[in-house]
C-alpha cells in the first residue's frame, strides 16, 4: 500500500450498516425472529433492508406494521435489540476490499470514525469484532446523542472532538440518510453503491458516488 501523511487530513466519518459492513443477514433474521415472536409472519429481507437507516426503533416500528399499538412496539423493541445484540456478528462481514482501505486511509494518516443510528453497543461490538476498532477514533450510534441523523450533531460533535473542519470533512454512507446528515452538517457527502438502499441518492445525491471502495482513495485524491 502507499503512505505517507496528508496535509492537512481529512476527518472522514462513516456509516455502519451497508458502508463498511454486510449485516443484511443478521437483521434480517433479528427482525423475522421479533416478528415470529409476536405472532406475525416473517417479512421478506429485501422489504427489511428497505426499513434500515433511522435506527432500531424506527426499524422495529416498521416492520411491526401500522396497526400494531405503541406499547407492543416497546415490547418488540426490548425483544429485537436483545436477539439481536446476541446474533449480530453470526453472518456480518466486512465488504470486500474494507479492510484495505480502512487501513490505507488511517495510513495515510485521514482521522476516522462512525457515525451510525444503529444502537452505540452493538455497534462497538460489531466493529471490535471485525478487527476494525484500532483504526476508528471514535465510533457513535443512535442513542449517543439526543438526536439521531439526519441530525448533524454527531458530526459536529466529531469535528469539535478531532478538531476537523467542514471544509475537510467527508460523510460516507449508502442512502440518504447520511447524504442529508451531510448536508445539515454542511460537510462533503460521499455515497458508495453497493449498500442497502442506492436508489435513495435520487431524491438525495451526494456530491460524490463511488461503486467500489477503493474508488474512496481516488476521490479524496482528486479533492486535495
Amino acid at each position: 500500500m502507499s503512505g505517507g501523511p496528508v496535509n492537512p487530513p481529512m476527518l472522514l466519518i462513516f456509516d455502519l450498516d451497508g458502508t463498511l459492513i454486510d449485516s443484511a443477514q443478521d437483521l434480517a433474521i433479528a427482525v423475522n425472529e421479533t416478528r415470529t415472536h409476536f405472532g406475525m409472519t416473517p417479512l421478506d429481507p429485501k422489504v427489511i433492508h428497505s426499513y434500515v437507516g433511522n435506527g432500531a426503533a424506527t426499524l422495529v416500528r416498521r416492520a411491526m406494521g401500522p396497526d400494531v399499538t405503541d406499547a407492543r412496539v416497546d415490547e418488540a423493541l426490548l425483544f429485537f435489540v436483545k436477539f439481536y445484540r446476541a446474533h449480530s456478528l453470526a453472518h456480518t462481514r466486512l465488504y470486500p476490499c474494507i479492510q484495505e482501505t480502512v487501513s490505507e486511509l488511517s495510513g495515510r494518516g485521514h482521522t476516522l470514525a462512525i457515525l451510525t443510528n444503529k444502537p452505540v453497543k452493538i455497534s462497538t461490538d460489531i466493529v471490535a469484532g471485525l478487527g476494525l476498532g484500532a483504526q476508528f477514533q471514535r465510533v457513535y450510534g443512535g442513542d449517543s446523542f439526543v438526536e439521531k441523523k439526519p441530525d448533524p450533531i454527531g458530526i459536529a460533535t466529531l469535528m469539535r472532538e478531532t478538531g476537523g473542519v467542514p471544509a475537510k470533512t467527508w460523510m460516507v454512507g449508502d442512502s440518504g440518510v447520511d447524504i442529508q446528515t451531510a448536508r445539515n452538517a454542511q460537510v462533503r457527502a460521499c455515497g458508495v453503491t453497493w449498500g442497502f438502499q442506492p436508489e435513495s441518492f435520487t431524491n438525495f445525491p451526494p456530491d460524490v458516488l463511488v461503486e467500489k471502495p477503493g474508488d474512496l482513495l481516488q476521490a479524496l485524491r482528486e479533492s486535495d
